[in-house]
């Protein structure tokens, strides 16, 4: 069986949606992309593991003391095992946060199929924005097969939502513009349309991904370069993708893939920069009551629903290491026990298509 021939449900961040979009179009280069589901996350920021760990050192506490982590109101809240809580206020947390981060314009993962996230909806809910054809299709059978409620969002919780989506496109768009006023460029919101964008990367290899993406400081680490890479030499084992031999001629797929280079029109219209949301068909509140679960369970209620409807063969989620505490590990799994065990954001990158490219050595 080829890989491809699985069809696979992910869970993900903004910028972990964006590869996978760019997977999703770019098929013809890329080879058929086993993504066919796509769960995007709210993200507002995300952290360096290492940093957040020295952090947690300064207040006298060690990750694996950490039950719970959540980021709300604006503070970083860690919910200890014997019971006390620690809040840092996000201020003193975003010394932690990554670089890349200060330059996405994407808060509610506008190219998912269905977008989840707790603002905007009461405590033990979950705001859902259905984006796709296939992401309403998913809601609407979710809820009729009982896997999920859903109720009306209000009034207050959208505004809530379009608040901090525009505040992070403003704020980071005065960051791109910063970096590029001393040469720094920031290539993914520099819109071409696909025509453009194959002949701008016809010739750029992984030296030219390095010197655009991860010199600069934009790179996410989310492993589409390592997952692309027919040669196998692209390698994420620490903090940034390196090279472990020569590129062939003419190969340049993992420049392709990452979702920090150039977006063509017809994967992210220009437009979502000046749209609060991007385009979504519903938005709604649900929670989800056989899941226990953060802020309602309805990401990993949808995943499992899916997969036990056989929608699905495969499911992408990050859970936690268990040799070291709360460092996100990426797990491709059929059991939806597997799915509500990873459930709940981890807060730190993850390179989450290293888990497609086991899957695609396996068979």
């Amino acid at each position: 069986m080829n890989h491809q021939d699985n069809k696979v449900a992910m869970v993900g961040t903004p910028c972990q949606i964006i590869a996978a979009g760019k997977m999703n179009h770019f098929q013809d280069v890329l080879g058929e992309s086993p993504v066919d589901i796509k769960v995007g996350l709210f993200c507002m920021e995300n952290f360096s593991y290492h940093y957040l760990n020295q952090l947690l050192e300064e207040h006298d506490i060690q990750l694996k003391d950490v039950a719970e982590c959540r980021v709300e109101k604006g503070h970083m809240w860690f919910y200890l095992t014997d019971g006390q809580v620690l809040k840092i206020p996000l201020k003193e947390a975003k010394t932690c946060m990554r670089k890349n981060c200060e330059v996405c314009m994407d808060y509610t993962s506008e190219l998912s199929d269905l977008s989840v996230g707790s603002v905007g909806s009461p405590a033990g809910w979950s705001t859902v924005i259905a984006r796709t054809v296939k992401g309403m299709e998913l809601l609407k059978k979710a809820e009729e097969d009982n896997y999920i409620e859903t109720r009306p969002l209000t009034d207050s919780g959208l505004e809530l939502i379009k608040k901090l989506a525009t505040q992070k496109k403003e704020e980071n768009q005065k960051e791109i513009k910063k970096r590029e006023a001393v040469a720094r460029p920031v290539l993914y919101r520099r819109f071409i349309t696909d025509k453009q964008f194959r002949e701008e990367v016809a010739q750029c290899q992984f030296e030219d991904l390095k010197a655009d993406v991860i010199d600069v400081g934009t790179c996410v680490l989310c492993g589409a370069c390592e997952y692309t890479c027919p040669e196998n030499i692209v390698k994420i084992e620490d903090r940034k993708p390196r090279i472990r031999g020569q590129c062939p001629p003419d190969c340049n797929l993992c420049y392709v893939a990452c979702p920090r280079t150039y977006l063509p029109v017809e994967v992210a219209s220009q437009d979502l920069d000046h749209k609060p949301l991007g385009d979504y068909l519903k938005i709604v509140s649900a929670k989800a009551s056989l899941v226990k679960g953060q802020d309602g369970g309805v990401a990993t209620a949808l995943l499992n629903y899916a997969l036990s409807k056989e929608l699905v063969d495969q499911v992408l989620v990050v859970d936690k290491s268990s040799a070291e505490p709360w460092k996100p590990e990426v797990k491709l799994t059929r059991d939806t026990d597997d799915v509500i065990k990873a459930s709940g954001t981890k807060y730190a990158a993850c390179p989450v298509f290293k888990g497609l490219k086991t899957m695609k050595e396996e068979l």
